[in-house]
């Protein structure tokens, strides 16, 4: 599962011209569900990027969690995060998970976010989606759930 995270002062995002999401100080959160993914990915996912530390305290460190200065996230899917650009110009999407089985995996996730208590807002799964974003810093992170077997071999 893969998470493309960016710090925002406000975000917004919708469908046919009509907002479904929009926040203030926080993180949008694109998601993106690999086809292996399970929810131990889901989990340890949400727990990373509840728990980033890329806001500054008083000293201008990061050192803040968005639950730490109240933010809030806005979770917009997306499956082009798992393209495969490596051959041709054509990106293939063959890494990324049927779109029924995402779609459970999507809702689980925004539910473990919510119990997070962070406020949370969402575009609409599988939709044109419009998404407008202010990056504060900016601050762009890319989280992976693979990383996570990574870090226990190293």
């Amino acid at each position: 599962m893969r998470a493309l995270v960016q710090r925002t002062s406000s975000a917004s995002v919708s469908v046919d011209s009509v907002i479904t999401g929009q926040i203030g100080r926080g993180f949008l959160v694109f998601l993106g569900i690999g086809k292996s993914d399970t929810e131990d990915d889901m989990t340890y996912l949400v727990d990373k990027v509840i728990n980033l530390r890329v806001f500054s305290d008083e000293q201008g460190k990061f050192d803040r969690s968005v639950q730490d200065v109240g933010g809030e996230i806005l979770l917009v899917s997306q499956f082009t995060l798992y393209a495969d650009t490596r051959k041709g110009r054509r990106p293939g999407f063959s890494d990324a998970m049927p779109v029924h089985e995402a779609k459970e995996l999507f809702i689980k996730a925004t539910e473990h976010f919510r119990n997070s208590g962070v406020n949370i807002e969402t575009g609409i799964f599988q939709a044109d989606m419009s998404v407008s974003l202010v990056n504060e810093g900016p601050v762009t992170l890319l989280v992976d759930s693979a990383d996570r077997l990574k870090s226990r071999n190293t």
